[in-house]
């Protein structure tokens, strides 16, 4: 049997998986948004993904976590900004345009609002043109992933809100975007393909980040982002799980909770290698 992994077609998953097939993997690879990816791996339609860390939340008795990798941010993450021509505070009962891609995201803007400047009235929308339309028109809006990233480098006049940023300012901790979320079914059917997997992964990712510089010279979004731009991009990131991660983690589901955004407080569930 293969596995069926997802793929976030953004420039962060690159250190991930640039190396994974030369690392040993020969499995199924399945691109999408991070939204797409959550559904499939819902419905079983794949095994394993890099996946919102809000799905965890949502579905955490049919998952399990792969030890070690998150995609996450200690301080300004760059590809989850909220444009906005007013403060922070002044964006209670005013329409915030969203593009639907993320659902973690999305939660993130509401608990640091209502959490931290104090709205209450939160009307976030997917809007009927792009989310971009909505920004050059003097809206609020949230962008993730590459199309922040470009959007960032556009400018204008409103005001750019990095959420990593924001978060971390609030609580000194890293804040856990994406984890590598395993199916429990999956892991019960195939242990010796998840358990290679693993060194595979593992492996993948020292290759990537023993040489950034090697590896952005090879990445096709340097054409916009430039080498440099995109190694400062990485390194940015953070893609470990360790113990502030997990605090982290856990404050963001409570703080989910408070506001009524989750139901209960998810467990987190490693898988055994």
């Amino acid at each position: 049997m293969t596995l069926r992994v997802g793929h976030i077609s953004y420039v962060n998953c690159v250190p991930f998986f640039h190396f994974l097939h030369q690392s040993g993997f020969n499995g199924e690879i399945v691109s999408g948004v991070p939204s797409e990816l959550n559904r499939l791996l819902a419905a079983g339609d794949i095994d394993l993904s890099p996946s919102s860390s809000f799905e965890y939340a949502l579905h955490w008795r049919d998952y399990q976590l792969l030890p070690g990798h998150s995609i996450s941010s200690n301080g300004p993450v760059r590809s989850v900004l909220l444009f906005s021509p007013v403060a922070l505070e002044e964006l209670s009962g005013k329409s915030i345009a969203v593009t639907g891609e993320s659902a973690t995201s999305i939660n993130l803007l509401q608990v640091l609002l209502r959490e931290f400047h104090g709205c209450r009235d939160l009307d976030c929308e997917v809007p009927g043109g792009s989310v971009e339309e909505v920004i050059a028109d003097g809206g609020s809006a949230l962008l993730i992933g590459d199309r922040a990233l470009r959007a960032a480098m556009r400018g204008g006049g409103g005001k750019i809100y990095d959420l990593g940023e924001l978060w971390f300012r609030h609580t000194g901790l890293p804040f856990v975007f994406a984890l590598w979320i395993v199916r429990r079914d999956a892991a019960a059917a195939k242990p010796e393909e998840l358990s290679r997997f693993v060194r595979q992964l593992a492996a993948a990712r020292e290759m990537a980040e023993s040489d950034l510089q090697a590896l952005a010279a090879v990445t096709p979004e340097r054409s916009w982002l430039g080498e440099e731009g995109l190694v400062s991009y990485w390194r940015q990131m953070s893609y470990d799980f360790q113990d502030r991660h997990r605090r982290g983690l856990e404050l963001f589901f409570r703080l989910c909770g408070k506001h009524g955004l989750l139901a209960e407080q998810p467990e987190l569930s490693r898988i055994q290698t």
